[in-house]
């Protein structure tokens, strides 16, 4: 891989959006609780409101959500690994915004492993698991290193360029390691930060139509991948998709969250602790907060009665540590690739450089966390 040939400044049009120490990651504390569990994925403290849920050993309901939670570790287990609890409702396995236009992005959603159950699961998490599979962890790491050394060529001195480094790094590595030469990153990121956009429910019809407009291109950068020609499974073609945009939200989530809590206070800027600084970062203030399961029929689950069409919000960051990545059936694969490219681009950007004086709020989400860096007032 040749490095040097471009900075954070050609990313700058994509930015938009072991053993575990039993140190804890010190996180900003806010006095004031969220006001649903919803809210809580971007509030500045929800860690001890998340605790209080998870006290609860019955589904409780919230009404102006409205959403049943669960947050107690054995009603997260049970729901997790309820065969009616699906990933997508009966009568929806695309978000009906996704089916307009040209389709394209509903198409990609439709084939996604984590947007699937029971036997197109199993087929498509078995892709993913051979795509993964080839991916060698040393080989993960040192594309790491290149591509933050490749963003952080003209530094890092505010707000932004830190910024556009959390967010752009992750989907980077991914791409580079997929076969995307070092030309094709900045296309592939700005296309990806479009895509993920249609996977979220706040997003509105404009971004919905560039979503379907990045799928297409895409798609069409993954077939001329050297080696790709010849696929013609679109499920294949779909995951591939999927591990960018994976890539693009919950490893940046994670690598944003481990500079949160350096900022913080958290751990040393060696080598030697950034290892267990991920490792407790995923336990203390994981990328992805919750979930959702909907009730394929009427249930019996968390002591009451779920209807069908019913969805269960699973608080996946009310048990510390244990569900950063998700688990069950559709626990992320990647997890560990995750920890690999956020341990090794913290690595590169502190031998390289100091955190500059900022500050952060969190991206609108309804369950990822993903801090938005921004220049502190003085």
């Amino acid at each position: 891989m040749i490095v040097g040939e471009l900075s954070l400044l050609d990313f700058q049009d994509t930015a938009c959006l072991s053993t575990v120490q039993r140190q804890s990651v010190n996180i900003q504390t806010d006095p004031v609780d969220p006001i649903d569990p919803v809210a809580a994925v971007t509030h500045p403290a929800p860690y001890s409101y998340y605790r209080r849920l998870a006290q609860q050993p019955m589904l409780t309901r919230d009404d102006r959500l409205p959403l049943w939670i669960a947050a107690h570790a054995d009603l997260i287990a049970s729901v997790m690994a309820h065969a009616d609890c699906l990933v997508r409702p009966l009568h929806e396995p695309v978000p009906a915004a996704l089916t307009h236009g040209s389709g394209a992005a509903g198409a990609v959603f439709g084939e996604l492993a984590r947007m699937n159950d029971g036997d197109r699961h199993t087929h498509r998490r078995a892709i993913v698991n051979d795509i993964l599979a080839t991916i060698d962890a040393q080989d993960a790491g040192q594309r790491a290193r290149d591509v933050s050394k490749l963003l952080l060529r003209d530094g890092i001195g505010d707000a932004a360029r830190l910024d556009a480094f959390v967010l752009q790094t992750p989907v980077c590595t991914m791409a580079s390691l997929l076969g995307f030469k070092d030309a094709a990153l900045p296309r592939i990121a700005r296309w990806t930060s479009e895509f993920v956009a249609c996977l979220s429910p706040l997003s509105g019809p404009e971004q919905i139509a560039a979503a379907h407009t990045a799928a297409q291109a895409l798609l069409a950068d993954l077939r001329g991948l050297p080696g790709a020609a010849a696929i013609k499974d679109e499920a294949r073609l779909a995951n591939l998709l999927g591990l960018l945009s994976q890539t693009y939200e919950a490893t940046a989530g994670l690598l944003g969250n481990c500079i949160v809590a350096l900022l913080s206070g958290a751990g040393a800027h060696d080598p030697a602790s950034l290892e267990h600084l991920v490792q407790r970062t995923l336990r203390d203030d994981p990328p992805i907060h919750n979930t959702r399961r909907f009730a394929a029929r009427d249930l019996a689950i968390g002591g009451v009665t779920v209807r069908q069409g019913d969805t269960i919000l699973v608080i996946l960051a009310a048990q510390a540590g244990q569900h950063g990545f998700g688990l069950c059936r559709h626990r992320c694969p990647g997890s560990r690739l995750a920890a690999i490219i956020a341990e090794q681009a913290l690595t590169t950007l502190l031998a390289r450089h100091t955190l500059p004086p900022v500050t952060w709020r969190y991206r609108p989400s309804v369950n990822a966390r993903l801090p938005q860096f921004v220049e502190a007032l003085s």
